[in-house]
């Protein structure tokens, strides 16, 4: 199946000029959705992560179901809230980001870490996590995508970590 027909383009958004990729048809698919996250599972499986660190929102719609299928824990990366314990707070890296904040339970020293997130695009926000990730001694074994946005520069920033992406625009 074409994943890249299941994602729904829409012109003009957020602003003119550019083409807002829409992964909300691919998820109303659920034979799409189930061979996305697969596949990505399928790439995923030889990095033998420990934990998944991914954006709240449109990052838990990867990270969560990889955690599953991989058998890893889930921690979750969240703009400016409160967090029960200890949480570490990072300015974001992402155009107009605020701060975002990990709990510092969440990744222990040598703990293997997959970042995990629906789109790559300028890669602000998978440094930033990476950053956080790296800070609490956690050890990132790749960044995976299902979109990128290949004119953005966002594998650019990421060119440390095997960064995988199932769906590419150019942008």
């Amino acid at each position: 199946m074409d994943l890249k027909k299941k994602i729904r383009e829409v012109p003009d958004f957020p602003r003119e000029g550019i083409n807002y990729k829409d992964i909300s048809t691919l998820l109303l698919d659920g034979e799409a959705y189930r061979q996305a996250v697969q596949e990505l599972a399928r790439q995923c499986r030889y990095k033998a992560a420990d934990l998944i660190v991914c954006p709240k929102l449109r990052g838990l719609v990867i990270g969560a179901p990889l955690s599953y299928i991989l058998g890893t824990g889930l921690a979750v990366l969240q703009r400016p809230v409160r967090l029960p314990g200890d949480a570490l707070s990072w300015q974001g890296m992402a155009l107009g980001e605020d701060s975002f904040y990990l709990s510092r339970e969440a990744v222990k020293p040598e703990m293997k870490v997959l970042v995990a997130d629906e789109l790559l695009a300028t890669g602000g926000t998978a440094f930033t996590a990476i950053k956080m990730i790296e800070e609490l001694g956690g050890e990132v074994v790749g960044t995976v995508f299902l979109i990128e946005l290949t004119g953005l520069g966002g594998r650019a920033k990421l060119n440390d970590y095997d960064t995988i992406s199932l769906v590419q625009y150019n942008f």
